[in-house]
């Protein structure tokens, strides 16, 4: 069974946390949290997008990945490529003691993360090199996730 510790938040997302628990396939966008919604827009064409991302961190390199996770947070949130909530990170231990974290953020939109900024870009290879591969997933898995609200 696995245990959530280290919960980090930054907005209510009650229904998150069931879906952290579903297994997901997830594609490598990730690396960034949160800025401010209200200076960067979407438009109905190229509406925001959620992501759930894991994080497969390799022994003993888990305070090193938390601090590029930090700073690619940042960074993002200065160039305003993400909103500041919901935001979620999580950090569990699977039965064999190695780490994942999973985070959960909006991109302003669809084609932010094709935006991120060199200094980003280079965080996010630094965040790849502290991950590995495990139980046939990637290193660092992420997919698009859709919000919902439990009533």
């Amino acid at each position: 069974m696995l245990k959530l510790k280290n919960i980090q938040h930054s907005g209510a997302i009650l229904a998150l946390g069931l879906v952290l628990f579903i297994p997901a396939s997830v594609v490598l966008l990730a690396g960034c949290a949160t800025a401010p919604p209200s200076n960067k827009s979407s438009d109905a064409s190229d509406p925001p997008e959620t992501m759930l991302v894991s994080y497969h961190v390799k022994p003993g390199k888990e305070a090193a990945f938390q601090d590029a996770l930090a700073r690619t947070w940042a960074i993002c949130r200065r160039d305003k490529l993400v909103f500041a909530t919901p935001h979620l990170v999580v950090r569990e231990k699977d039965d064999a003691g190695r780490t994942r974290f999973v985070e959960s953020f909006t991109w302003v939109n669809h084609a932010a993360p094709n935006h991120a900024p060199p200094d980003v870009k280079v965080i996010w290879r630094d965040l790849e090199s502290l991950c590995e591969p495990r139980d046939g997933k990637k290193g660092i898995d992420g997919s698009e996730v859709e919000t919902v609200v439990a009533h």
